[in-house]
């Protein structure tokens, strides 16, 4: 059994992970923990979120010996800020942890991403060079040997599950940058209460053009430019992309269904629609991304979908530890 350890865990994404990981047969949660000036901090967990009572009634503790809590785990998930995770991951690599962080602080191998994007300068550079990037379908063989996984962002994952496989298969015209709208449910906002993310505020609304710190993450995996547009919608959860490409002439919907059937017709969690486009009501509370498309000549429209809190953070990072532990991708998620 793998002694574990969530950091944040009365988040969105952090009690997620905490009930996936509760049926995991694998694992063993030792300890739940958020930070010492929580105002959760020392409350039952199952308290904050009644659907955990009778199964996971830990107290939260709060975060004041990192070197204790270490001592107590094999598996570390931080599902923190950008700035505690930069901070905390050294810290229990260091006493032997395997750490699966849900920020953004290790996405991208590159010091001067943080200065640019992130406002901070990144102080572990050896370590970001050794940080790999947890998108599960592409990076198995090297999630198999790492001991920090950066899992990804929700919209860098519906995102480019949509267009890498057409990038790899050489169909898409780069002279026309895909462009990316993707519309998020507002638990992408966190649990603090925030008059911006009120139910009774929130409305259809662009946000972030051309600033979002998601488009460079996706840009740096791709390997090419992007227009992101990313949009918080009026419901609790979930994301659908929709990415508009050029495709290269006498490119056919037939090869474009063929790339993306070689890209996944072995990847459990992502599922293509061969008719019909998906919806958000396809995924919300699973741990798939859907993917459908159509095609008009050299235009090309593909639609992803996902859960945020799920394939778009929590589900995602247990897929992970299920690829670094070889255990079955799937266990506890399906």
């Amino acid at each position: 059994m793998l002694k574990t350890l969530i950091v944040g865990a009365s988040g969105y994404a952090g009690v997620e992970l905490v009930t996936y990981l509760d049926r995991h047969p694998h694992i063993n949660i030792t300890g739940i923990a958020v930070s010492a000036q929580s105002p959760d901090a020392g409350k039952l967990l199952s308290d904050i979120h009644p659907q955990l009572k009778g199964r996971v009634d830990l107290r939260l503790e709060p975060l004041n010996d990192v070197a204790a809590l270490a001592k107590e785990a094999d598996v570390v998930f931080l599902a923190t800020a950008h700035e505690v995770s930069h901070d905390l991951a050294p810290q229990f690599l260091e006493h032997g942890c395997v750490v699966l962080d849900l920020s953004g602080a290790w996405r991208v191998n590159n010091g001067e991403f943080y200065t640019r994007y992130y406002g901070f300068t990144h102080q572990f550079p050896e370590l970001l060079s050794q940080a790999v990037y947890g998108m599960a379908e592409w990076q198995g063989e090297a999630i198999k040997q790492a001991n920090l996984i950066a899992v990804p962002g929700c919209y860098p994952t519906a995102a480019q599950l949509a267009i890498k496989p057409l990038l790899d298969a050489g169909l898409l015209n780069t002279d026309q940058w895909p462009v990316i709208n993707a519309t998020s449910g507002v638990s992408g906002s966190g649990r603090k209460a925030s008059l911006s993310t009120s139910f009774c505020e929130v409305s259809l609304q662009p946000y972030g053009l051309f600033t979002h710190r998601h488009q460079p993450e996706i840009v740096a995996h791709l390997g090419t430019p992007v227009v992101f547009t990313p949009q918080l919608g009026s419901f609790p959860r979930g994301i659908i992309a929709t990415t508009t490409c050029r495709l290269k002439a006498e490119v056919s919907a037939e090869q474009v269904s063929q790339a993306f059937h070689a890209a996944y017709d072995d990847k459990p969690l992502v599922r293509l629609y061969d008719k019909g486009i998906p919806a958000l009501k396809g995924v919300v509370g699973l741990p798939y991304c859907d993917i459908g498309f159509a095609v008009d000549g050299e235009h090309l429209v593909v639609v992803s979908a996902e859960d945020n809190l799920l394939k778009g953070a929590s589900s995602h990072a247990i897929q992970c530890l299920n690829l670094r532990f070889g255990f079955p991708e799937t266990l506890s998620l399906v």
